[in-house]
């Protein structure tokens, strides 16, 4: 029969109903004395554990200093001491990240790994300041003095950059050399050099004329040098492209006047700026000189106008009394009409075979240039021209 709580009399035990024996009042005294000593212990015990995650928390964080400074200890970038010797150029050029440039460093033994002048460089933010330049650092180099030497450029940049384009003439060099504001030459000191075309080192067949012969690229210039310096640069770098070539005994096998090889080259470079037109501009030079035809070269025109640049001649131009007329004149100019680079030089030396004897331009943003062997064909592409120029008002 089951019972509800409402049958349950005071005093009952329900530990009764349960199966079990009530507890005498005897064992009911022991049993809070072990209660309590477990809760003594507990709290020891909690004490303890307290102490000994303690314990290793802090030996935790004491191994991980050790560990810390020992992987350090075994991963650190690689470093010299000290300022280093001797002297070596390193080249930074522009938007060059750091990264880059530490590469760079450790390549050229400046610096002992590219790490460390890394991690100099994020540790410094004047790193950001580095400029485009030739420097003259020394080899051995700590990173940080690597660095520092690099941010002061009156001690580390003792050569400056001077560019020369491709098709530009002898006038216009001397022009941009005048002008540079790093090199510093004292006035008309490029002309008075050019004027002495026989201490420039020009081959011999130039006829001691520079024209053609002020090679284009970039050179590093020293710091105080002379016009005659630079120039002289300039020529020496011709002779050894002339020498990669073999321009002399090149033309010599093909019947081709050295001389007139430069020549040539330098009509190519000013007509077009795409290289694989260069060799079929050239063919077109020489198929009208086989057929004694007038060059009737725009470029030619120009040079002696005094003027660069431009599709077109004017009547008044190309009325001009001048060797270097070619509308006027049979042949070529007598000397090169600006300072053609090594591609042209190559064109000039190897022409496209073709039967082409005329070529325009006919879109002056992608460079296309159109070729024709007669001239029904030639004045439709000149109309094509005529076309985008319309279009482009101002640009031709």
């Amino acid at each position: 029969m089951s019972r509800t709580y409402g049958d349950v009399d005071e005093g009952d035990d329900l530990d009764v109903d349960l199966g079990l024996r009530p507890e005498s009042r005897t064992e009911r005294r022991a049993n809070r004395k072990k209660q309590r000593a477990r809760r003594g212990f507990g709290c020891f015990a909690g004490i303890v554990s307290l102490v000994v995650v303690a314990g290793l928390i802090g030996g935790i964080v004491f191994g991980f200093g050790k560990g810390r400074d020992y992987l350090e200890g075994m991963f650190a970038a690689p470093d010299y001491e000290g300022e280093g010797t001797g002297s070596v150029q390193v080249e930074v050029t522009k938007g060059q990240s750091s990264q880059a440039i530490a590469d760079t460093l450790e390549k050229k033994d400046v610096v002992k790994s590219a790490r460390a002048f890394e991690r100099a460089a994020r540790e410094d933010p004047r790193s950001t300041q580095i400029q485009a330049a030739t420097f003259t650092l020394r080899k051995k180099m700590s990173a940080k003095a690597a660095l520092a030497l690099m941010l002061d450029p009156a001690k580390s940049i003792r050569v400056t950059r001077v560019g020369v384009n491709s098709g530009w003439t002898k006038d216009q060099v001397a022009q941009k050399l005048q002008e540079n504001k790093t090199v510093k030459l004292p006035p008309g000191s490029v002309a008075a050099a050019l004027a002495k075309p026989w201490s420039l080192g020009l081959p011999s067949y130039a006829k001691n004329n520079p024209e053609g012969f002020l090679y284009p690229g970039t050179y590093d210039v020293p710091k105080n040098a002379t016009a005659y310096t630079i120039l002289r640069l300039m020529t020496a770098q011709f002779a050894k492209t002339q020498a990669e070539l073999k321009l002399p005994q090149v033309a010599q096998r093909k019947k081709i006047d050295p001389y007139q090889a430069v020549i040539v080259a330098s009509i190519v470079a000013a007509e077009t700026n795409r290289s694989e037109d260069y060799g079929k501009v050239a063919r077109v030079i020489y198929n009208r000189m086989q057929r004694k035809m007038r060059l009737q070269m725009d470029s030619t025109v120009h040079y002696v106008a005094g003027r660069s640049g431009g599709v077109y001649t004017t009547d008044e131009e190309r009325d001009i009394d001048s060797p270097y007329n070619t509308y006027k004149y049979r042949g070529l100019p007598p000397t090169p009409i600006n300072s053609p680079g090594k591609d042209t030089l190559r064109a000039a030396l190897n022409a496209t075979p073709g039967p082409w004897l005329y070529f325009t331009l006919v879109n002056l943003d992608t460079g296309e240039t159109a070729f024709a062997t007669t001239d029904i064909e030639h004045q439709a592409n000149v109309a094509k021209l005529q076309a985008w120029c319309q279009a482009h008002k101002g640009r031709c």
